[in-house]
């Protein structure tokens, strides 16, 4: 029989224990990550996917799983390179910080005045737009307005496509609405350029990645070789996960470009975490006014609706800073971003109150997948509440996935598939042309076909659909099929056609919508 008092204190003893542990599994990942991520990447069909961790100015975790690539045996480890997508506006951001912390701009400097030639469609906001607008989506712009400009892949320089901003209409008033945009973006960092003299890409090698020792991080994937360590980019093309073409974004560098891996981007998160100083030493990066300047709400942005099995991820408060997404989650601030290019997703996390970040890479479009692994580390570091994320982001997807199947089917039964073009096939072939993207050619050749000839996948059959509407069929099947639909002027003749998105999951960088081709004249004969 144990004494009343030495039971008293083995209680005393459990009580601390138990409320120890908590605190204890915040020092290290959750137990259970290794079985996590394995199922996660098999229900999502995620070939590969690399996580780390950092907790307390330390690394904790860094690892790959999976494959590089599909069909093959090599793995994934903590230094395969991944395109991290929009991971890289921050990282534009953090230059313009450090040019804001030498005097040389200021957030709140016209960018007409740092940039030469800069010009939006309207006069008054060519003049009032400052650096600052460029990093929080509120140019007045539409979602993804102009990204076809440079997705897929085009010709277009990044001078061309910031002089072609002058004729991009603005959906909505200047500062009044947050709506995502890449090429405000791509213009900040032409800002970086043009005041630094030196490019963009020079800039970030020189001020962030040697001082980091981000040694294999680069800003383009034409710098990848056969047998190097990069994972290898897949996508689901008509409902098959398959090996797709790395998507070169040169053209896009500031916005989405540069491609890293677990080991480099927990430096980049320390130095997050730490304000802009590089842990362990003297050097500092940019500043910690410049740092609070980043992570302060500049945009505001509506809460989301969240399905019933994810209620409990509703934030109560959106915002955006300058390159960071802002929410609350267990009555912490987060500070973060996701990013998305042609075969990869990817999301960086940092929970400043906890000095904890998260980065997870993924080879795969499947934002569930990462997503289900953020929220479950989260989970384990912050304590309350969790859930089978898997599960969950699953249903929502299949979810998304028979709406959109239910909402084209019925576009096919209510298609008038007896009607027939207005015109002769000949009178629709001719070149038109776009204020901002410029020429496309629509041609006859058995049938007619549509070449964006700026994209070396612009090219696509034109299958009728009823009336004056044509279907765009790009033979590259990883472009999203178009609704091509022609109007005539009273003569009979074309006055112009428009373009939306077939699918009502297409990525919103296919911003057809925004495109109004008109005939281009033939020139006159002298």
């Amino acid at each position: 029989m144990i004494p009343r008092r030495v039971r008293h204190f083995a209680t005393v003893v459990s009580l601390l224990l138990l409320l120890a542990l908590p605190l204890l599994a915040q020092q290290v990942p959750p137990a259970d990550l290794d079985a996590y991520v394995a199922r996660t990447i098999k229900t999502f069909e995620v070939p590969g996917m690399a996580v780390a961790i950092v907790k307390d100015g330390k690394v904790v975790l860094s690892k790959g799983y999976g494959v590089r690539k599909l069909g093959e045996s090599t793995p994934v480890d903590e230094n395969t390179l991944f395109g991290i997508g929009s991971n890289t506006k921050a990282f534009t951001a953090a230059a313009l910080a450090t040019l804001v912390d030498e005097g040389k701009i200021s957030w709140d400097d016209p960018v007409y005045e740092r940039l030469k030639g800069f010009e939006m469609y309207d006069p008054y906001v060519s003049k009032e737009m400052r650096i600052r607008d460029l990093l929080c989506h509120r140019s007045g712009l539409g979602l993804g307005e102009g990204d076809l400009m440079f997705w897929p892949h085009t010709s277009f320089t990044r001078d061309e496509v910031v002089y072609r901003l002058r004729f991009l209409k603005p959906a909505t008033s200047f500062r009044t609405r947050f709506a995502y945009n890449n090429l405000m973006f791509l213009t900040a960092g032409q800002v970086v350029a043009a005041v630094s003299g030196k490019s963009w890409d020079d800039y970030l090698r020189e001020k962030i990645f040697l001082p980091l020792e981000m040694k294999n991080t680069n800003t383009s994937n034409s710098a990848s070789k056969e047998g190097e360590d990069w994972a290898s980019p897949h996508s689901k093309v008509e409902g098959k996960l398959q090996l797709i073409p790395f998507e070169n974004l040169d053209n896009a560098g500031p916005a989405g470009s540069i491609n890293s891996s677990v080991a480099d981007m927990s430096k980049w998160v320390l130095l997050q975490l730490n304000r802009g100083k590089i842990p362990g030493t003297d050097i500092r990066i940019f500043s910690d006014k410049s740092s609070q300047e980043m992570w302060a709400q500049q945009s505001v942005m509506g809460v989301m609706e969240v399905s019933d099995e994810l209620k409990d991820l509703k934030p109560h408060f959106s915002g955006y800073g300058l390159g960071w997404f802002l929410r609350d989650y267990k009555g912490r601030k987060l500070v973060s971003h996701s990013g998305g290019v042609a075969g990869f997703v990817t999301r960086v996390m940092l929970v400043p109150e906890e000095n904890l970040g998260i980065v997870i890479l993924t080879n795969a479009e499947e934002e569930g997948a990462y997503e289900s692994v953020l929220f479950h580390i989260l989970d384990a570091y912050l304590g309350g509440a969790t859930h089978d994320y898997i599960t969950a982001f699953k249903a929502r997807e299949d979810k998304e996935q028979k709406e959109a199947d239910e909402k084209m089917s019925k576009a096919v039964q209510a298609r008038a598939a007896e009607s027939k073009p207005s015109l002769p096939l000949e009178k629709y072939v001719g070149d038109y042309s776009d204020p901002w993207y410029g020429k496309v050619t629509i041609r006859s050749e058995g049938g007619l076909f549509l070449n964006f000839e700026r994209t070396s996948k612009g090219l696509a059959d034109l299958q009728h659909w009823q009336y004056d509407t044509f279907k765009a069929h790009w033979r590259d099947r990883t472009v999203e099929d178009a609704f091509v639909t022609f109007t005539q002027k009273p003569d009979g003749s074309i006055d112009h056609f428009t373009m939306v998105a077939v699918s009502p999951l297409a990525d919103f960088s296919f911003d057809y919508q925004d495109l109004y081709f008109t005939p281009v004249k033939a020139p006159e004969k002298k």
